[in-house]
């Protein structure tokens, strides 16, 4: 039966009442702290350096134009954000819809709502508590105890678990992350004997997927939401090394329920390294799936000129909508459903 079917809609209203109030209740939590609410194009000339995201591509036409150029629909307005700081916006935050040219499941559509916002100057740890304070706020607003997905729950007015990828890998996976981060073969032995599928022709990073897929991110944000921190430099395109510990990067996750919410980052700063991770990821995408994004030079050049110590996270809309009314599908809590 169609979503436009009587029926259907009264089915689906109790989920967009509650996603109209969350969303208010987002605005609410951004306003009372003085950020900015921004709208940026949502065609780009680069829609993600990230070489597993597929962005959908259109071709511009216009006046003196001998050929069209391609732009694509943005998988996350990052890089238009980014040059806001740059310019001197210092608090900003953005809910948009974004899209993403992938198979579709319970917890993804191809166009989705991402809340996305960065603080200039910030740090990833001060997203961390952003996080946990803008978890409690929507469920007072929404006047919920807790969140709830297929048979989970987390109370967010307790503090989030933090855990490290490295403490994640040992205590969940028995997996000592550190020793295999330039061996991939040594990797792949190492899952196997934990009973964990591997093949051939698995590279390092299909086998740190499997590992967070079967044994780690299904057990994160149980009881109580987790962020999930320090991720291998190598799975951080856009984010800040760690100092102390440069095979590492300051990127975080937040999971509820078993559920990723949130990607977060301190900003990469730095120009050369952003263009150099560029053509790194380019060429992966390349060999994996024979296309490539242009790089977006405008970006680079909002870099050189200087982006301030920064951090940013992307939150799906959607999924805190549905943890917030114990939804199934991501279908229930969408207006008018997928095309």
């Amino acid at each position: 039966m169609a979503w436009w079917h009587p029926n259907v809609f009264e089915a689906q209203k109790p989920y967009l009442e509650r996603r109209m109030a969350l969303i208010r209740a987002l605005r609410g939590y951004f306003e009372a702290q003085s950020f900015w609410e921004v709208e940026t194009p949502i065609l780009q000339i680069c829609p993600t350096i990230d070489p597993h995201i597929h962005a959908f591509q259109t071709q511009r036409y216009g006046p003196g134009r001998l050929n069209p150029q391609t732009l694509y629909l943005h998988t996350s307005p990052e890089f238009a954000m980014k040059k806001l700081m740059v310019a001197g916006v210092p608090k900003l935050y953005q809910i948009c819809h974004a899209f993403r040219n992938a198979e579709e499941s319970s917890l993804h559509s191809p166009e989705f709502t991402v809340l996305e916002w960065y603080r200039a100057p910030g740090q990833y740890t001060e997203l961390m508590e952003d996080c946990e304070a803008l978890l409690r706020h929507c469920a007072q607003a929404l006047e919920i105890k807790e969140y709830r997905y297929n048979g989970q729950s987390a109370d967010p007015f307790k503090p989030c678990i933090r855990i490290s990828v490295q403490e994640a890998f040992a205590e969940k996976a028995g997996i000592d992350l550190v020793q295999y981060l330039e061996d991939t073969e040594a990797f792949s032995a190492a899952i196997t004997s934990k009973g964990i599928r591997t093949a051939p022709d698995d590279r390092w990073d299909d086998l740190f997927f499997r590992v967070m897929a079967e044994k780690i991110e299904p057990n994160l944000g149980q009881g109580a939401p987790t962020i999930l921190y320090d991720y291998p430099t190598s799975m951080a395109a856009l984010s800040r090394r760690k100092a102390e510990d440069p095979r590492f990067s300051e990127r975080f996750e937040l999971y509820v329920c078993g559920v990723e919410l949130a990607n977060a980052f301190s900003e990469l700063t730095d120009p050369l390294e952003q263009r150099q991770r560029y053509e790194v990821d380019m060429k992966l995408k390349h060999a994996l799936y024979g296309e490539t994004y242009p790089l977006d030079e405008d970006f680079i050049r909002a870099l050189e000129y200087g982006l301030p110590e920064s951090a940013g996270i992307a939150l799906g809309v959607d999924r805190l909508v549905m943890l917030a009314s114990d939804a199934q599908t991501i279908d229930q809590v969408l207006w008018a459903g997928k095309p």
